[in-house]
């Protein structure tokens, strides 16, 4: 009886503390903004963006604007160390024509960052359309749209987007925007490959669990499994590549205004500023020092924000 009635008692102190679970999506985050490294990426992404919406406010001239007098000034910091064409008013120069290098600065980080978000998203709807299409149907369709993946796979990307952007710039395309549209067009067209290929692969190594097929059993239509259960489950390797593609458009169309066939000027983009730097670089290397400067820092830390999301998204990388 004593036995019973011990079996049935409980310390009043034996409160149990159930730790509360987070989520993937929530952990993902949680173990991003613990590394360092994208913390300052996100960071230096974000002034990039802020500074390129605000141009035209906080931009101190027009960027086309000429004042040749004042051309070839040099950064003012060059004046501690005996420069005499240095102006105040021009803080980080100008260019052979008078233009404010600040401020051009400010306005091409437009069309980087534009060229960064806006074909990406084009690669994302046609290689994830491709790669579930492919994955999810199998037989005579993945056939067809693996053989069409591999044509495109075979050309060399840089090489394939200055055919077009060169063939097509003097069309109606070329025209719209200065031939920033065609360049995202051309982007799209090149880019989507790898997604495509990932997507597959990771649909190919889903479809046939449990979960999907009991969503199948239920009734569920093919459209219905590829969004509601499929996508979301191959979200977070996409979401990496997607971050290690930003940086790649964006070098892609400082290489292409670099080599005169990107956007049109007088659009002011930090690929073609290093190009017409060049002219001057023996006198001067500021004009091409200062955009690259600016390239290398946004693309270093889309890199690093790549970096955290890949580590944040492995669920075997557990800080």
């Amino acid at each position: 009886m004593a036995t019973a009635v011990r079996a049935g008692m409980q310390p009043a102190d034996s409160t149990v503390f159930a730790r509360k679970q987070r989520s993937l999506w929530r952990d993902a985050l949680w173990r991003l903004f613990r590394n360092r490294a994208a913390v300052m990426g996100m960071v230096v992404i974000a002034l990039a963006a802020f500074v390129a919406i605000t141009a035209q406010v906080v931009a101190p001239y027009d960027p086309v604007q000429q004042n040749t007098p004042k051309q070839l000034m040099e950064p003012i910091w060059t004046r501690f160390f005996g420069s005499r064409f240095t102006d105040s008013a021009y803080l980080l120069g100008s260019d052979e024509l008078g233009r404010d290098i600040l401020t051009r600065l400010m306005y091409g980080s437009r069309v980087s960052l534009v060229v960064g978000i806006v074909p990406v998203a084009m690669v994302f709807i046609i290689g994830a359309t491709i790669g579930m299409l492919s994955g999810y149907v199998g037989g005579w369709v993945d056939n067809v749209l693996m053989r069409f993946t591999d044509v495109v796979y075979a050309f060399p990307d840089l090489l394939f987007v200055i055919i077009i952007v060169a063939t097509l710039r003097n069309t109606d395309l070329g025209l719209v925007m200065d031939g920033l549209l065609l360049i995202f067009v051309a982007l799209a067209i090149v880019s989507w490959v790898g997604l495509a290929r990932l997507i597959r692969g990771q649909v190919l190594s889903l479809k046939h669990r449990e979960f999907i097929e009991a969503a199948r059993a239920m009734g569920a239509s093919p459209v219905r499994i590829m969004l509601k259960h499929l996508f979301p489950n191959i979200l977070a390797p996409v979401i990496v590549s997607i971050a290690f593609a930003v940086p790649g458009a964006m070098l892609t169309e400082a290489t292409l205004s670099f080599l005169g066939i990107g956007v049109r000027p007088p659009t002011p983009t930090w690929g073609a500023m290093i190009n017409e730097g060049f002219v001057v670089f023996s006198t001067t290397p500021w004009p091409v020092l200062l955009p690259a400067f600016c390239i290398s820092i946004v693309l270093l830390a889309c890199t690093f924000v790549g970096d955290g999301l890949r580590d944040a998204l492995d669920p075997r990388m557990k800080i």
